[in-house]
């Protein structure tokens, strides 16, 4: 469910077009790269021949995006070297762009170390060429890339500020992403009440939005909030909530199959918790990142199911 999040968080992406381009940001589908890909694809000549340089390499780094999406880092480092070559005063949107890209290529590979400058940089310049959206981008990526719960802290905290005091409306769409994310770190490191309050905040804005697969995530962040506060009657009334509600629509999830095994478990119901373990096995065992990432949460889901 985090993971959702994250990859909703490092989804979201604006850039300021003339009135004649097209919008090749509204065609991005995070959930599918390769689709996105031709989309942007077909645009490029176009794009190429428009005269507009910025608006040329804005949409070569969203293409390498769609490469390092797909762990093709090669292809993704590739084009972003096309981009670097031709960047000058002419391209201080494309700069900022092309410096997320690349720290995100580098993120997704692993090579925090080498992320880390890049966004940092990212972050200096769309603050001083007053490009909000962006700004916020690298600084919500530098809580990301971050090691330290502390430090991703203050940068959720900076990307948060900088998002309440925009005067951007579609800057100020992050809020419920930065406000989940900053709930993660809090909960990382132990301060469940301020990771609740953070939650619920974003539980806020994602029902402003009414995407329902938005809203349930955020309510399962505030019932595993509770769980790590104790609470649990409370955690698990918005568990059994989110399962009558995904029943309605024959939808299964993972994370709120686990959330109602931890709590029956926590509670003394063993049998009960042991279904539940054994369904969210069934689930997550079969998210690639959850595996390759966490591979004891879903070796325990087995074991606690009862699987073989």
């Amino acid at each position: 469910m985090k993971t959702l999040l994250i990859l909703f968080a490092l989804g979201c992406s604006m850039v300021s077009l003339a009135k004649d381009r097209p919008d090749f940001d509204a065609l991005w589908d995070y959930g599918n790269p390769a689709a996105t890909a031709e989309k942007f694809l077909a645009l490029v000549e176009e794009a190429k021949l428009s005269g507009d340089k910025d608006y040329y390499l804005q949409l070569l780094t969203q293409i390498a995006r769609t490469d390092s999406l797909q762990s093709k880092f090669t292809e993704s480092h590739k084009h972003l070297d096309e981009v670097k070559a031709q960047l000058d005063e002419s391209t201080p949107v494309a700069e900022v762009r092309y410096l997320l890209e690349r720290g995100r290529a580098f993120n997704s590979a692993k090579k925090k170390e080498d992320a880390l400058p890049l966004f940092a940089q990212a972050f200096r310049l769309g603050t001083e060429r007053k490009l909000d959206y962006h700004a916020i981008d690298a600084a919500h990526m530098m809580a990301i890339a971050e090691k330290d719960s502390a430090k991703q802290i203050e940068w959720n905290l900076k990307a948060m500020k900088l998002a309440e005091q925009t005067g951007d409306p579609k800057a100020r769409r992050w809020l419920s992403s930065l406000y989940n994310n900053i709930g993660w770190s809090y909960h990382e490191s132990g301060q469940f009440e301020a990771a609740l309050d953070s939650f619920r905040k974003a539980q806020a804005y994602f029902e402003k939005g009414k995407d329902a697969s938005d809203i349930r995530v955020a309510k399962w962040s505030v019932g595993r909030a509770l769980r790590s506060l104790k609470r649990y009657d409370e955690a698990l009334k918005i568990q059994r909530a989110l399962e009558k509600e995904l029943d309605a629509i024959s939808s299964k999830d993972g994370y709120v199959f686990e959330e109602l095994a931890e709590l029956l478990l926590v509670t003394g119901k063993n049998e009960g918790a042991k279904k539940y373990f054994a369904l969210a096995y069934g689930e997550l065992s079969k998210d690639s990142w959850l595996k390759e990432n966490e591979p004891k949460r879903i070796a325990r889901l087995k074991e606690m199911g009862g699987l073989k």
